[in-house]
């Protein structure tokens, strides 16, 4: 575990900074989860992770239904972003040590969130809409709908 800090006076205990469960694994729990909650079409992407041998799996599509309308999703664990940030705690590791941890965390963690949160769909705390939202994505421009409004400085959720 590893401490960051939130301000100068709260500090944030880490989870899963020292996982040792391969990425395949977390990948393959979210799978199973995402069956479970209605899921279907689940396809796994393939890219270059630096200083790792071989494709690594970097993001998975999949589509659910919701209203009658067949939506689609991508969950992107963001691994080169949880790189840099293991390299600022962990500046004497080797570049490959960090990435191969990198992946361990990103992937662990979006399984976690996301148990978490199709938990409070089966206890109906929230819809599968509320839960999916981030993740809904326009195959056409290959953005996540947070990302589309991000884009557009979020003037789509102000008052006209």
């Amino acid at each position: 575990m590893v401490f960051i800090t939130v301000n100068k006076n709260i500090y944030m205990n880490l989870k899963n900074y020292t996982t040792e469960v391969p990425a395949s694994r977390s990948q393959e729990y979210i799978e199973r989860l995402l069956v479970e909650f209605g899921a279907s079409n689940i396809m796994k992407e393939y890219g270059d992770v630096p200083h790792l041998a071989g494709k690594r799996c970097s993001a998975l599509s999949f589509i659910v239904e919701m209203d009658g309308f067949k939506l689609p999703f991508r969950i992107d664990p963001k691994v080169l972003n949880v790189a840099s940030w293991l390299r600022r705690k962990k500046p004497n590791s080797t570049a490959k040590t960090i990435h191969e941890q990198a992946e361990r965390i990103a992937w662990k963690q979006q399984h976690e969130v996301l148990h978490l949160q199709l938990g409070q769909i089966e206890m109906t705390q929230l819809e599968k809409l509320e839960v999916f939202f981030p993740y809904l994505y326009d195959v056409q421009n290959q953005k996540t709908y947070y990302e589309k409004i991000k884009e557009g400085k979020f003037k789509a959720l102000l008052p006209q």
